[in-house]
């Protein structure tokens, strides 16, 4: 099987918030792939990010597919509201407590890719029976919330389930929390074709540089 083209979703949690148009538009130029942005409502996470206003007012500033993480309970009622703001794939919790095959259809019927979350202790299984309706499964490798946290390996293991399951597909698997150089090589040879890192592409003054060397680290 042809291997996947490596993605990678640079986090703009991780950024310089007093200038984000910039710090998107500096990822763009460096040659990210996706442009990934946390929604968290200090509910179902214990943080407090960013609205759809927000997203709407940085939408002009890249042309790169936003890749909307809702970690926010309950998720449907705003659903419409970030597809408007400029989302191009919502990516929403298995965990949460809306019904999980109604909010994916909700998802495609605005138009947008609709991807599933699963956090670390969230066994795999719950994506079987709506599979077919998924773009994207996101492994978190990390308990979301917070950046700059540390990898947990076991979900190695429950990214090469998902790859299982996944199939001839075109599903893509991402993974969230940790990544970084030491150890992005074994997240991809687990199956996974987009990361998202944060703090290891926005610590970095050249985030082109730190983008190239973590394709140059995945590949060994």
């Amino acid at each position: 099987m042809k291997k996947s083209i490596l993605k990678i979703a640079p986090s703009i949690l991780a950024a310089d918030f007093s200038k984000l148009a910039v710090e998107i538009q500096a990822i763009d130029d460096g040659g990210c792939d996706y442009i990934h942005i946390d929604v968290m409502d200090g509910h179902f996470v214990p943080n407090l990010t960013i609205g759809p206003q927000i997203i709407k007012s940085i939408r002009p500033y890249s042309k790169k597919l936003f890749d909307v993480h809702l970690m926010i309970d309950p998720v449907q009622p705003f659903l419409e509201e970030y597809a408007d703001a400029g989302a191009d794939i919502l990516t929403i919790h298995a965990e949460t407590s809306g019904h999980l095959d109604r909010n994916l259809q909700i998802i495609r019927s605005l138009g947008k890719k609709a991807g599933i979350a699963l956090n670390p202790s969230t066994l795999e299984n719950v994506i079987e029976y709506v599979i077919d309706k998924v773009d994207l499964i996101l492994v978190m490798s990390v308990n979301p919330g917070f950046g700059g946290q540390k990898f947990i390996k076991s979900q190695l293991k429950k990214i090469r389930n998902v790859k299982k399951m996944i199939g001839s597909r075109p599903i893509e698997i991402q993974v969230d929390g940790g990544v970084n150089v030491e150890n992005i090589k074994d997240v991809v040879d687990a199956g996974s074709n987009v990361i998202v890192a944060g703090s290891s592409i926005f610590d970095n003054n050249d985030y082109k540089k730190a983008i190239n060397d973590l394709r140059k680290a995945a590949e060994g």
